[in-house]
């Protein structure tokens, strides 16, 4: 090696050297000579320059927060973005920006700034591109397994009630409830529907969300519907482990319809359909809810929520809505008014941290509807919800301890969301692609203009104007492919963007997604994991294992 590069590396290479072992140089360390140039000359006036070397310091701060013991966490919370993909945030973060006026490149969410970050592999076992009962099974359980199975391992066959025998999985939420920490769930999708489920039942079909979604094999061979097995969720853990519990103690979603009888006479007052119950057994399950926790408080609108404010009202079940809770945008036209997710996950974190400040607290909380808008092709809704997602992450952050909680962001799956053409910097991420240089709208072969946004597959084009409902679109045909978009405006909430092939609903994809992570434990999320891995760092950094096989009766 020349033997002038071999002094200038060294100057380069000692110092940095000691600076990232701690150590302070001294006089003799460093060889008393210059480079003959800079490199960094001029850049250092350059704002990207200085932005990077900010951030790069900011990066060393990172690792003295490392907790590396077992245990280290008092609390865990697990946010999932069911179905937001890698281009869902960027695309999200943009919006964010935007809609505070500024370009939006340069915007991060909340958990963009977290310290630690990974990906995670979704796929299911029999699955190239997953489901969310599979991943979040998962997540919450530390083992992969089919497409549509919730909480049970592989060797079930799905929609066989028999098959299921022996295949049941521990949660980790049943693992903190074993433990005797306080549990919550927070989804704005229905309690029952995959995501949350997982956290608490077992069920060989995803579907079985009531008894009237079971075949009669399946009752008669004696398998809960998953409602039912919310409300009994205390006794089955009793039964099962010969322990105590408590209960999940926050529970606030939607889903009322799976809890009550097919019977008018049970509709909530903000009912929708005629009759809003499902159920074909002509059981009331928020009834039998409210008789086993008789010092509980069920609440079902805003003005319920609003009064909740103690630890003495749990448990707390809140049912905001028949089906799924209505698209954060779209909020505003519930009858009888919904929490946001962010309120919800806000008021969560209140009650269970006041319930038992020393054993500590699991929660699960899913912005369900991210994926619900891009399953209708409504990147509108998708982002929205993914940006209040990031509020109800920035509100966790402000209201709990960074040393003694772990919280960690993902999705389930991706979907078939893309960003393409080559817009301008600031360009409007709901628009039509204008490109750099230009102050007009682009032109495709076919001479019409083309959204930044778009689906490979879905129903496809909407023009519903302002209609923030994006579930709407499956009242309209499918309309698939180009269409002129010269007249049409396609930063309304009701525009469904373009979609290559026709599909009832556009699909998820098999990629990878975000992992992002703070906290004690948060360093373990770093680099390509298989999605169950999640699981296994949720119970290193809280002990959950240990602390339920310790409340266990001896033998």
């Amino acid at each position: 090696m020349n033997s002038t590069i071999f002094k200038f590396l060294n100057i380069l290479w000692v110092p940095s050297i000691l600076v990232l072992s701690g150590c302070q140089p001294q006089s003799s360390d460093v060889l008393d000579v210059k480079p003959p140039l800079s490199f960094d000359a001029g850049a250092n006036s350059n704002i990207w320059y200085q932005s990077a070397q900010d951030s790069l310091q900011a990066d060393f701060a990172k690792f003295e927060t490392i907790q590396n013991q077992i245990g280290s966490a008092k609390n865990v919370i697990l946010f999932v973005g069911d179905g937001m993909s890698i281009s869902t945030i960027t695309a999200a973060r943009i919006l964010d920006g935007q809609l505070r006026g500024e370009s939006g490149e340069e915007n991060q969410l909340s958990f963009e700034k977290f310290p630690f970050t990974g990906f995670s592999k979704t796929y299911n076992v029999d699955a190239q591109t997953p489901d969310s009962a599979g991943t979040m099974t998962a997540m919450m359980s530390g083992v992969k397994t089919d497409a549509g199975i919730v909480g049970l391992s592989e060797e079930v066959t799905r929609g066989d009630c028999a098959s299921s025998e022996g295949t049941d999985i521990i949660s980790a939420l049943e693992l903190a409830e074993i433990a005797g920490m306080a549990t919550g769930i927070v989804s704005t999708a229905r309690l029952t529907h995959a995501t949350p489920a997982a956290t608490y039942a077992h069920s060989p079909d995803r579907d079985w969300e009531d008894v009237s979604d079971m075949p009669a094999s399946a009752i008669a061979q004696g398998c809960m519907d998953i409602a039912d097995q919310f409300v009994h969720f205390k006794e089955k853990i009793e039964q099962e482990y010969g322990v105590s519990v408590d209960g999940i103690d926050v529970a606030m979603g939607g889903g009322r319809r799976h809890f009550l009888p097919k019977d008018a006479a049970f509709n909530s007052p903000d009912a929708v359909s005629a009759i809003e119950g499902d159920r074909t057994d002509n059981r009331d399950l928020i009834a039998e809810w409210k008789k086993l926790y008789p010092s509980g408080q069920y609440v079902m609108d805003q003005t319920g929520f609003d009064a909740l404010t103690t630890a003495a009202q749990l448990p707390v079940l809140g049912l905001f809505n028949e089906s799924h809770m209505r698209y954060e945008m779209d909020r505003k036209n519930d009858v009888s008014g919904e929490p946001s997710l962010s309120e919800m996950t806000a008021k969560a974190i209140q009650l269970l941290e006041a319930k038992d400040k020393n054993k500590g607290y699991f929660l699960m909380v899913e912005a369900g509807r991210i994926d619900h808008g891009h399953h209708a092709g409504s990147a509108f809704n998708a982002l929205h919800e993914s940006i209040e997602l990031s509020q109800a992450v920035a509100k966790a952050q402000a209201s709990t301890n960074p040393n003694e909680t772990l919280i960690i962001v993902t999705s389930d799956h991706s979907h078939v969301f893309t960003m393409a053409g080559y817009p301008k910097r600031g360009n409007p991420i709901l628009g039509k692609v204008v490109s750099v240089g230009s102050d007009q709208e682009a032109l495709a072969l076919d001479d019409m203009p083309y959204t930044t946004l778009g689906y490979a597959n879905g129903r496809g084009f909407k023009d519903l104007g302002d209609e923030t409902d994006g579930d709407l679109a499956y009242e309209h045909p499918v309309d698939q492919g180009r269409k002129d978009l010269n007249s049409i405006n396609t930063q309304t909430p009701g525009y469904h963007q373009e979609a290559l092939i026709p599909l009832e609903s556009e699909t998820h994809s098999g990629e990878d997604v975000g992992i992002f992570s703070t906290g004690p434990g948060a360093h373990l999320v770093s680099g390509v994991h298989e999605q169950n891995v999640i699981f296994h760092i949720m119970n290193y950094a809280a002990n959950l294992t240990g602390k339920a096989t310790s409340t266990l009766p001896k033998k």
